[in-house]
């Protein structure tokens, strides 16, 4: 199987223990984390050829990082060093009815200084199957925006399937230009799309179209017109995906999907996830799961979505951002086994 290419950030994750608030907590639990960092460890994991690229500093953090990746299995190879820091993130994990809080320290990251011309992505791209991107490489800087654009040229001149995120992030986009004046140029390049109405909405401006807010059907008429109008706006795309989350408060979601793929709107099962442990980076599990499933059952929709929504479903069972879990795992719950049973 060909190799799948990421792309971005990876911060410094600093979480309270438990459920503690960050006034009450005197200690903070370390560790590493980034949208497209995460979707590379879930790959690699479901053993998945998979190189990430980002841009470290070239000090004691730097290294730690880059072995926290190496050792899930995934390619560092192509990690351009220099700048002077890593980003960091803050994490408060809600409980009930208090929702986690997350403060952002990434100012003049290392990644948020890259360059083009900085990455050889003719060298990374070369017999890779696969790029993927997010919409927060884009927010943190205009040069971060524009090696990302490099990246995306170079995988639509090679014939590489592109696949993104659009991951609206509003405390990002700082630097003076608006998600909606960057991002239709990256989509444009994009043949997988990932995003719920919101990210279309201030990303791209398209919103839902000949839908009644009154009817009984509201939700799967509206991804149906947003992703028909993506589709329209962006001919390169070819799927367009929807995660659907419900919070019954910050313990216990509903977790499912959609997908659209120019002719029918599918829907995954819905689980109940009653006891989340930590549901950061259940967005990039199912890109994760997404992407293992469209290369691995390319005219099975249906159940490369299904194993997305069961992959990110366990993914909220899992201290951190990297969803650590196999295929037999997934493959486990998709057939139904929702016990958690101890296996022996």
């Amino acid at each position: 199987m060909k190799t799948v290419v990421t792309f971005g950030e990876i911060m410094l994750r600093l979480a309270t223990p438990g459920f503690l608030r960050f006034g009450q907590s005197e200690t903070l639990t370390a560790t590493f984390g980034g949208g497209e960092a995460n979707v590379a460890v879930s790959l690699a994991n479901f053993g998945i050829p998979v190189d990430y690229v980002t841009r470290l500093p070239k000090n004691d953090l730097g290294l730690a990082c880059m072995m926290e990746l190496r050792k899930f299995g995934v390619g560092v190879s192509h990690i351009v060093y220099g700048g002077e820091r890593i980003g960091i993130y803050f994490l408060e994990t809600g409980a009930v009815s208090r929702g986690s809080k997350v403060i952002y320290d990434r100012a003049h990251s290392s990644v948020s200084e890259i360059q083009p011309g900085m990455v050889d992505w003719d060298k990374v791209l070369d017999g890779a199957g696969w790029f993927h991107w997010t919409g927060i490489t884009p927010a943190i800087s205009q040069s971060a925006a524009d090696v990302c654009l490099e990246a995306i040229q170079t995988a639509n001149r090679k014939g590489i399937t592109v696949s993104c995120d659009l991951n609206f992030r509003k405390n990002l986009w700082k630097y003076g230009r608006e998600a909606s004046e960057v991002m239709p140029e990256l989509v444009a390049g994009t043949d997988i799309v990932l995003g719920n109405e919101e990210d279309a909405a201030m990303v791209l401006d398209i919103h839902p179209e000949g839908v009644d807010v009154t009817s009984g059907h509201v939700e799967a008429a509206a991804y149906k017109s947003v992703s028909e109008q993506i589709m329209a706006r962006f001919p390169r795309c070819k799927k367009v995906i929807t995660t659907l989350r419900g919070s019954v408060n910050a313990n216990h979601n509903s977790w499912s999907g959609v997908l659209w793929n120019g002719n029918t709107l599918l829907e995954a099962p819905t689980y109940q996830i009653t006891h989340i442990v930590d549901r950061v980076g259940g967005g990039d599990s199912f890109m994760g799961g997404l992407i293992y499933g469209l290369m691995t059952w390319p005219d099975n929709d249906q159940k490369a979505l299904d194993f997305a929504v069961a992959a990110s479903c366990l993914k909220h069972t899992i201290y951190g951002d990297f969803n650590r879990v196999t295929v037999g795992e997934v493959e486990k719950l998709m057939g139904g086994d929702a016990s958690g049973r101890v296996a022996r």
